[in-house]
């Protein structure tokens, strides 16, 4: 083991009717082909093939007595901690032009700095809930039939009577789960991309909506990405889980992707540097040498034709944590225990590498295997932990000490 560093307008959604089934349990704990009331009757598989990035789905009671993951006043300490990305959006009334005013504003946020809970048409965002609160976490490993490379977090909003963020579209697919109060949803097909000017919030100048829905706790809506919608609530404490998915965008991810490739080959022995010893004397010294121009056309040609090492810093990439997660260190495994990944930690793999947090590691025969199982599971009993060669548990430990993972017994 080596360390290297527009869719078709669709009918109103409704739940399908549950069907009995039994299937396997698959290695992340999910059955994905049989039905769930998360999905409304139908299993992953369906809900994939049939709604995903497709059409929009209405399931009533996904989650029967949903309760929020955690209650308000917690969810206002968490949201005045500075590690924590949390808005404030503050409707200010109507402008001149007879719209709503919107007033942004970007946390840490004591108590004293929101609004009255009675006060109408406030919200608070707060990001990435999964990683704080663990049931959060527990709450978005239901949604782990969408591979982990694309899972992004789970945001939670919370809003005072008429409070919403506007009418907008996101670029991402959304499961928007309602989990305390009533919030009223207007969807509709994204015709027109113009935004209202001089507000600090992306809303759409221009929505027509087709169809509405009042959400009451345990009711889940899936809107694929580029579909309009606008959430309000309904008398207090409205709160609304977001479980959101990554869409990394080719040109920046092409960009992100040769800066990684280049940082890998940074090495001496894998570094070419550009000779010419058969440059003459020239009286053009404007003009680009051919030689030049053909050694930068060969050195993008090389990483084209390395698709190991593309796929490498794709991997570190995708398991990168987000700028404002840390890890507690903690301290070498004892004997007899197994694993489970901390929330925090990204881990990925593919037929050659495993990918955790930024970095990866080259794996094979039993050793891939219990990493793999770890990735899925995100767990390895204890003894799996035992049947780990010298360097695994090597590796184990040292993901322990960065607090990368954690002993189970």
């Amino acid at each position: 083991m080596s360390s290297t560093k527009t869719p078709k307008p669709a009918k109103a959604p409704r739940a399908a009717k549950a069907a009995p089934a039994a299937a396997p349990v698959t290695a992340s704990g999910i059955a994905i082909d049989q039905a769930t009331a998360l999905l409304g009757g139908i299993s992953p598989q369906t809900f994939m093939s049939r709604y995903w990035q497709k059409k929009p789905l209405l399931i009533r009671q996904a989650v029967p007595g949903a309760q929020p993951p955690l209650d308000r006043s917690k969810l206002f300490a968490l949201a005045a901690e500075e590690e924590v990305e949390s808005r404030l959006i503050v409707q200010t009334g109507a402008s001149a032009s007879g719209e709503a005013g919107w007033k942004l504003s970007h946390g840490p946020f004591t108590r004293r700095q929101l609004p009255g809970l009675n006060k109408p048409g406030w919200t608070l965002l707060v990001q990435g809930l999964d990683l704080h609160v663990p049931a959060a976490h527990a709450l978005l490993k239901q949604f782990r039939f969408v591979p982990d490379a694309r899972m992004d977090d789970l945001m939670i909003s919370y809003a005072s009577d008429g409070g919403g963020v506007g009418p907008h579209y996101d670029s991402y697919d959304v499961f928007l789960l309602q989990v305390n109060g009533r919030r009223r949803w207007r969807i509709g097909e994204l015709k027109d991309t113009s935004l209202q000017p001089d507000v600090p919030l992306k809303i759409l100048s221009n929505f027509e909506p087709t169809e509405e829905w009042v959400l009451e706790p345990g009711d889940m809506l899936y809107l694929p990405p580029r579909w309009a919608h606008d959430g309000v609530a309904v008398g207090n404490d409205c709160m609304t889980c977001s479980i959101g998915f990554r869409v990394p965008e080719g040109t920046e991810l092409a960009r992100e992707l040769l800066i990684r490739w280049m940082e890998n080959m940074e090495s001496p022995e894998k570094r070419r540097l550009y000779e010419d010893p058969r440059q003459p004397a020239t009286g053009t010294p404007g003009q680009m040498p051919a030689a030049l121009q053909d050694f930068a056309a060969d050195a993008v040609a090389r990483v084209l034709k390395d698709p190991a090492a593309l796929n490498t810093a794709l991997g570190e990439i995708l398991t990168e944590p987000k700028p404002r997660v840390w890890f507690q260190a903690g301290e070498p495994l004892p004997d007899g225990v197994g694993v489970v990944l901390d929330a925090r930690t990204r881990m990925v793999y593919d037929e050659r590498s495993v990918y955790v947090n930024g970095e990866s590691w080259r794996a094979a025969g039993k050793d891939a295997r219990h990493l793999q199982q770890l990735a899925n599971a995100r767990t390895l009993d204890a003894a799996a932990v035992a049947q780990a060669s010298e360097a695994l548990r090597e590796l184990l430990d040292q993901w322990a000490e960065d607090g990368w993972l954690h002993p189970q017994s």
